[in-house]
């Protein structure tokens, strides 16, 4: 499939930022923010709202005329900001379980969110040309979403010419197929619940040790498997075996469970309460390994960038060269002057709280500030590069968060403790505050720089101006800060908590387990008492130099071998239902591509490579509408489980059966993911390659 964006298009006449679409993107951002709200504080998960905004966009715009590829492109990209920067409910409830704040306070969530969310998108930009334009990373859902946006324009400029769209319905129904699919699916599985949407069989290897052999069936996950190659998907199930054939097996036997606990919630707390953090610390020194390698290309990128815009004195060298255009540094250092400000105003009003003498008040703003910024950007380049790997829904933006929690509560632990305030307990619970309030910051911006590179993917395929990408997102984060607090107190005052109830009277069984936040806020704890083990985390950095030197030499002689350690430290940390489809997902890729080329060498000689691609560039758009069915279908089931809830209704409106039919489901569930293997694999392989005549 050619990636390349189509510079002989003259895309800088299209209208790309309207007022239409952005009053559109405004609109699905606030309602996607809610719903990825609740979901990620009820269960820990949320959607990645890139793809459905696209969707939704293309069935919207296309009844006004004029519409075209590109607003769509800006539409989804400034949505995108719902299924990301909602990812602060991985932190920010700390505060209320830790007692310090007794709801959400508008404008300090506003600026905390809408001045992270803006600095990921600031740091995303020198990582473009080294992460997008001049990298192999897959960005699965990127290309996902540009092949959608592709489709439609394609089918719609043939319409209004009066063409034949036969062909390029070939293209649409490869992906209604697979929308259908994975829709159908997601619905029966987690809407109406007569299908698993995992399984896992416990294995005990002795007394105590236990391990599991896991399957998720996840659509979407299958579709963006094929999508990122076979050395990801190797190095994410080399993470996995990791975790649960050695660390988890080996923990397991050596720790003494609880009495009467059940071997299997014993191995999942080991896994999620030790195993985590090894693969946390994996994710760490890996992530600093990707920085160290990118520092070269970035600092390259940059000059080409500012080279380009100084060179661009042209209409017709800006029309040919729209596609590399970035914000300028000025308007870049016009919003990072601003975004400064607004951290200073919303860490004031926190720190000021406190009491403090004004000199130490300004000591801890100015260093909080400090921290925020430089993690950032370490930050950013690192979840940038985990969504080019696997994708924006499976990155861990948890575990960055740990290693946000981590540092910020280290470097808060310092100065207060050369300012004497944990001689009180109000000092340590202010100081404790602070560090979540810092990590706060560096989710926003680990969110947005997630998902922002993953949107620059589909603008460079589909030849969008990256500028306008950057201002949409910047709009998305603003508006998608906007609606947090209000949504966080709605839920905080409906349901609370755990640990955190806002009346005496109100059923603890009932209350949002928020399982991120309360990590999160027990590793801060652990520092400031001086509790927390480092082990594993130390453990997992030894894990991750190992990975890296592996990596180092299959890289040595050639690009075919690789293992990145990236992807080996989100294998330990990710729940293993996650990663085997996407280990899946990438074997069929690769499997599929081997015997394409073997049939293609037999059926068409002299035109491999064109059959090939023919059949797997319809795998792609499959693959592709696996990722939109379940996202859709994702979107709807939130929604509806939403308005149910906030009505009085039960949490699983659509449910047609109870928890009694848990292990038909889980044959129901198996039997109807290997069909669907099947059905995929059969749609690549009935391609019919046809070779052009020449005369």
């Amino acid at each position: 499939m050619d990636s390349k964006p189509n510079m002989t298009v003259n895309y800088p006449n299209l209208p790309e930022l309207t007022v239409r679409g952005m009053l559109l993107g405004a609109l699905i951002t606030v309602i996607f923010t809610a719903s990825n709200v609740y979901l990620g504080l009820k269960v820990g998960l949320t959607f990645s709202s890139s793809i459905p905004a696209a969707v939704i966009s293309m069935a919207i715009l296309r009844m006004f005329q004029h519409s075209n590829i590109l607003e769509n492109n800006m539409v989804q990209t400034q949505a995108s900001a719902a299924g990301t920067l909602s990812a602060i409910i991985f932190i920010l409830p700390g505060l209320l379980m830790l007692g310090y704040w007794q709801g959400f306070p508008f404008w300090e969530t506003l600026l905390l969110c809408a001045c992270g969310g803006s600095l990921g998108v600031l740091f995303t930009i020198p990582l473009r040309r080294a992460m997008v334009v001049n990298s192999d990373l897959p960005y699965p859902e990127g290309r996902a979403a540009a092949e959608i946006l592709k489709v439609g324009s394609d089918i719609r400029q043939a319409e209004a010419a009066h063409e034949d769209t036969s062909k390029k319905e070939t293209g649409m129904k490869d992906i209604v197929s697979g929308t259908a699919l994975a829709g159908l699916f997601s619905l029966c599985a987690n809407g109406f619940h007569i299908l698993s949407s995992e399984f896992s069989y416990w294995i005990a290897l002795g007394k105590t040790a236990t391990t599991q052999l896991p399957l998720g069936f996840s659509m979407a996950l299958l579709g963006a498997g094929y999508l990122i190659g076979i050395a990801s998907g190797i190095a994410i199930l080399v993470g996995t075996l990791l975790a649960w054939v050695v660390f988890v097996p080996y923990l397991t036997s050596v720790i003494t469970p609880a009495e009467g606990q059940a071997a299997a919630d014993f191995a999942s707390q080991i896994w999620a309460q030790k195993v985590r953090f090894i693969g946390a610390g994996c994710i760490g020194i890996a992530a600093v390994w990707t920085l160290i390698r990118l520092a070269k290309p970035v600092i390259d990128g940059i000059k080409m960038s500012i080279s380009a815009i100084r060179d661009n004195d042209t209409a017709e060298k800006k029309a040919l060269h729209h596609t590399d255009i970035d914000m300028t540094p000025k308007s870049i250092a016009i919003v990072f002057i601003a975004i400064l400000v607004g951290l200073f105003i919303t860490f004031y009003s926190f720190v000021g709280a406190a009491g403090l003498p004004m000199s130490v008040t300004i000591t801890y703003i100015v260093v909080g500030i400090i921290v925020a910024v430089l993690m950032g950007f370490f930050v950013a380049a690192a979840c940038g590069y985990m969504a080019g790997l696997i994708g924006t829904s499976a990155s861990p933006i948890s575990g960055i968060g740990i290693l946000g929690i981590i540092v910020s509560s280290l470097v808060v632990f310092a100065l207060s403790t050369s300012f004497g305030i944990f001689e009180t307990a109000e000092g340590t619970k202010f100081a404790t505050a602070l560090a979540i309030f810092i990590t706060s910051v560096i989710v926003s911006i680990a969110a947005i720089s997630n998902d922002n590179l993953q949107d620059l993917k589909t603008g460079y395929i589909v030849g969008a101006t990256p500028w306008k990408q950057q201002v949409a997102l910047i709009l998305g984060s603003v508006i998608g800060a906007i609606a947090i607090a209000p949504v966080l107190n709605l839920l905080y005052q409906a349901y609370g908590f755990t640990g955190a109830l806002p009346r005496e009277s109100m059923d603890p069984s009932q209350a949002l387990s928020a399982p991120q936040a309360t990590l999160m806020t027990t590793i801060a704890q652990g520092i400031f008492s001086s509790s927390l083990d480092w082990d594993y985390i130390l453990l997992g950095i030894g894990v991750g130099i190992v990975v890296i030197i592996i990596d180092l030499l299959l890289t040595k002689n050639t690009k075919a071998l690789a293992l990145p350690p990236l992807a080996v430290g989100m294998g330990i940390y990710l729940p293993p239902t996650l990663e085997i489809p996407l280990v899946i997902g990438s074997v069929i890729g690769y499997f599929v591509h081997k015997h394409l080329k073997a049939r293609a060498a037999l059926r068409s000689p002299g035109h491999e490579e064109e059959d090939v691609e023919a059949c797997n560039h319809r795998g792609v758009l499959f693959a592709s509408g696996l990722i939109v069915g379940e996202s859709l279908m994702g979107v709807i089931i939130a929604l509806l489980i939403v308005v149910s809830v906030t009505s009085g209704g039960s949490e699983n409106p659509l449910a047609l059966v109870g928890k009694d039919f848990k292990s038909t489901a889980d044959i129901l569930g198996l039997v109807c993911f290997i069909g669907a293997i099947a059905l995929f694999v059969g749609h690549i392989l009935s391609t019919k390659f046809t070779p052009e005549k020449k005369d």
